[in-house]
């Protein structure tokens, strides 16, 4: 009898990859992490490292580096790498290199034999998302970008903090581009289950006029004050796609709004946009295609004709391997 081994490789040591590889070692996800990166000696150290804290971790996680040859039998690659940001707040500045970066990641992940779940994180996501699942040729449930994950994580933070609430009991989501044209459906935005507008509409003596295009403006500006700051995010973003690899691996069957092929839904297709998703070991088993309101859908509209544009960019093919 043999006993399956869950296997994530991230492609990408830098300080997203290393976050998303402590997270998944110290949380006991998986049973095997491999780093990869074309720095081979920052990915080693990363590895060592991290093989220092499985003492304190709740299980013994395997922890190597190793090559695209030996993703054939990875559940999960997660792909990190992209161009440097270099301060700039539009991520679809990013495309033209990032996308040979990702074509030459893509292309021997697949000679390798590869058939499991790609998780794009790299900038523009949307775009690049797409850009993996038409170099791959894997089904569309096996490409899933981080889409609108983190930038819903945010928008719930600024709601709870508005209302001195924790921010896991707000329940909504951004969608669309994850940049600045993204948009949120107000409509299905609820605290504890009642409508966020109806709380707000409420009990104005404590809440006031609400800033709603505010609150929007912070939601989408809010990685670039971390950036400001820092000079990357990275907590985030890891967090969301540790999320993301919990939900494919333990089959949770759990609603994330992440970046996924639209074939019909909302009235778009052949693009790839922030929804909510139900996620299980499928990947993306079904969408959720809420009732938008004329004003929600012309704002997610517009928000993915950004994003086809930037496909419409896109080079016809990869380049090769390291």
């Amino acid at each position: 009898m043999t006993v399956n081994r869950s296997k994530v490789v991230i492609v990408g040591a830098g300080n997203v990859g290393s976050t998303i590889a402590f997270n998944l070692v110290i949380a006991g996800v998986c049973d095997e992490v491999m780093l990869l990166d074309v720095n081979a000696e920052k990915a080693r150290g990363e590895v060592l490292d991290l093989r220092h804290c499985v003492e304190y971790a709740s299980r013994n996680i395997r922890v190597k580096t190793g090559s695209y040859a030996d993703c054939s039998d990875a559940d999960i690659v997660v792909i990190t790498a992209s161009a440097p940001r270099g301060g700039t707040i539009d991520r679809l500045e990013m495309l033209g290199a990032t996308a040979k970066i990702v074509g030459d990641i893509v292309t021997p992940i697949m000679a390798s034999g590869f058939n499991g779940h790609f998780i794009v994180i790299s900038n523009p996501v949307d775009v690049m998302a797409y850009y993996v699942w038409r170099l791959s040729g894997l089904p569309k449930n096996q490409v899933i970008g981080t889409g609108t994950a983190l930038d819903s994580a945010r928008l719930k933070t600024l709601i709870g903090e508005l209302m001195n609430i924790d921010p896991r009991s707000v329940q909504g989501y951004t969608m669309g581009e994850h940049g600045d044209s993204q948009m949120i459906p107000w409509s299905h935005v609820t605290v504890g289950g009642k409508s966020f507008l109806e709380i707000v509409a409420d009990d104005r003596a404590r809440f006031g006029e609400v800033d709603l295009e505010g609150l929007l403006s912070r939601t989408v500006r809010s990685g670039f004050e971390v950036l400001s700051r820092k000079g990357n995010t990275q907590f985030g973003i890891a967090g969301a796609t540790v999320g993301i690899i919990k939900a494919i691996l333990f089959d949770e069957n759990r609603m994330i709004p992440v970046s996924t092929l639209l074939d019909g839904e909302y009235g778009e297709s052949d693009v790839f946009c922030g929804v909510p998703a139900i996620l299980n070991r499928t990947g993306v088993k079904e969408i959720g295609e809420f009732h938008l309101t004329p004003e929600e859908l012309r704002r997610f509209h517009a928000s993915a004709d950004i994003i086809r544009q930037a496909i419409a960019s896109l080079p016809p093919e990869g380049g090769a391997s390291l």
